[in-house]
């Protein structure tokens, strides 16, 4: 049976889960943090047992080596010849890639080229193609695009109101990122649900970085992320949509350069510039409870938001038939998702109290008339699934 690997890699983590193919079964997951520190921490899953070192890891190289030592260690292949193709995950495809395509010289050059529209996350996406493919040279590469699946918005709601040449000239448009989950989303919603669920959905991908998207009969219409992954919702220290004239307001009151604006709005901003305390909802939550009056701000602005776009989705959508919490808080934060629902019942949205408390995957109301629900998102399987199409066609 094939074996194909996908693949995530972070700035300072690669994430992997080995399928096998077509069964879409995992045969070994695991996760390689802090990359580029003496105390690396590599674990991973082998049918049912989880293992976990410390050690010195200094590059992406590295890490690739000690993922496939484990894979064959651990029995989870035999030879390096069984994984055919290797899933990775490509923050920004710009213009140029509306699908899923095999990793050659140009687009990986076109990856790098990428990197001044996505450069927190281009640039390490590309360091992980290029350490597999010294170390699996035999298996195909394949990059999945997080912009690939919002390829499908329309005009009128991808471009900015700028001179338009900067979009013939630059590509500035909105592309939306977060894809490989709300893609799973809609394809669990469709498995699970007939018709009248599955062709108006809003998909609430929420973590330290978060979007919301409008999935109408499978394609996404809207995003709310945008030309980058700042725009839109507040995260954990993303800024999300601000208005525009802060930016140059500040540079000149501050002294400070188009570099510090983009360390400021990317990393001291979301829940943590306002909170003072964390980017961590839970620990956010926690000092509401205890009093902390700018955490409480925090919540209140960061759940507004997140209810603005759904209402602004629904309008996408011409009505809403189901509602789907994922990722980090969205799967796992029962006060952000009451919050979020108690001012959405205009909408026919409505949810049960103790179902929403145990984090069930319905989460719906009995006379609620839009479906809620909590789905742990699978971005690995939806890249697996995409390296398997492009090395099938």
């Amino acid at each position: 049976m094939p074996k194909i690997l996908s693949v995530n890699a972070g700035s300072s983590s690669l994430k992997f889960k080995l399928y096998a193919m077509p069964a879409e079964d995992v045969v070994i997951s695991g996760l390689v943090d802090r990359i580029g520190h003496s105390d690396c921490i590599f674990t991973y899953e082998y049918q049912g047992t989880k293992h976990k070192s410390v050690q010195a890891v200094q590059n992406h190289t590295e890490a690739v080596q000690l993922v496939t030592d484990a894979l064959l260690d651990s029995g989870a292949i035999r030879d390096k010849s069984e994984i055919v193709g290797i899933g990775h995950r490509v923050a920004h495809g710009g213009r140029d890639y509306t699908q899923s395509t095999e990793i050659t010289p140009v687009v990986q050059q076109k990856i790098d080229e990428l990197s001044d529209m996505s450069p927190l996350h281009n640039p390490v996406n590309l360091l992980g193609i290029e350490a597999f493919e010294k170390l699996l040279p035999d298996a195909r590469e394949v990059a999945v695009f997080d912009t690939s699946f919002h390829s499908t918005i329309p005009s009128k709601a991808y471009m900015y109101a700028l001179p338009f040449e900067y979009y013939e000239k630059y590509g500035i448009r909105r592309y939306g990122f977060h894809g490989q989950s709300h893609q799973y989303i809609y394809s669990e919603v469709n498995r699970r649900y007939d018709r009248d669920f599955s062709r108006k959905i809003i998909s609430c991908h929420l973590g330290n970085g978060a979007s919301v998207c409008a999935i109408k009969d499978g394609k996404s219409v809207n995003t709310s992320m945008g030309f980058t992954p700042l725009a839109g919702l507040v995260m954990g220290t993303r800024s999300g949509d601000v208005d525009p004239n802060i930016l140059p307001f500040l540079a000149e009151k501050e002294d400070l350069s188009a570099a510090d604006v983009r360390q400021i709005l990317n990393h001291k901003s979301g829940l943590l510039g306002l909170s003072g305390v964390s980017n961590d909802v839970r620990d956010v939550l926690k000092a509401e409870a205890d009093g902390n009056k700018r955490a409480e701000l925090a919540l209140q602005v960061y759940v507004h938001q997140i209810q603005t776009y759904i209402a602004a989705y629904t309008a996408d959508l011409g009505g809403l038939q189901t509602l789907v919490f994922t990722a980090g808080v969205g799967e796992h934060s029962a006060p952000i998702r009451e919050r979020v629902c108690a001012a959405l019942g205009y909408l026919g949205v409505k949810i049960d109290a103790d179902a929403n408390q145990d984090n069930d995957l319905d989460i719906s109301a009995a006379d609620s008339r839009v479906k809620v629900l909590v789905i742990p998102t699978n971005e690995e399987l939806v890249i697996a699934r995409e390296t398997e199409k492009v090395l099938d066609s």
